[in-house]
């Protein structure tokens, strides 16, 4: 089996807009509205933003970006498609946004994500995210979230 090749993507593009959007069926089932920080297409693509696909033999099977505040990165967004979990997508998108924040000078990395998705709880953990609390426009009562950081060397 050939290796993943993971290399910048433009969200609006065709098979790279159908990944965010498989990504937004599976979680808006999981959360009610208030509870989806889900960013659009344009969102995606504005200069802050730097967001990759996973390719293996011409087709996307991960994507996942790298949101940059002034103070840290923020990952957004990371989705395997069902057919590639396990072979170690997820991982390898989250180190290409921490490469991506350190290029550009963020020492630290964030991310929200839910309750329901003990899989990314998993593996966070392991890439060493601790919990932390409510950061950004995140609200800080919001039971569905957990809220997450790791410190970038």
């Amino acid at each position: 089996m050939t290796a993943a090749v993971i290399a910048i993507a433009d969200p609006a593009h065709p098979p790279v807009r159908a990944m965010v959007e498989e990504l937004d069926a599976y979680l808006v089932p999981l959360y009610p509205a208030e509870s989806n920080h889900l960013l659009d297409i344009e969102t995606l693509r504005q200069p802050e933003m730097r967001f990759f696909a996973a390719y293996r033999g011409g087709a996307i099977l991960a994507i996942g970006g790298c949101w940059l505040h002034e103070d840290y990165a923020e990952a957004k967004r990371i989705y395997v498609t069902p057919a590639a979990r396990g072979l170690g997508l997820a991982k390898l998108i989250m180190q290409r946004i921490e490469e991506e924040a350190i290029a550009c000078g963020r020492r630290l990395a964030r991310l929200e994500t839910g309750i329901h998705q003990p899989e990314s709880l998993g593996l966070y953990r392991r890439l060493g995210y601790v919990h932390r609390g409510a950061f950004g426009d995140y609200p800080a009562d919001d039971p569905n979230s957990v809220f997450m950081e790791k410190r970038l060397t």
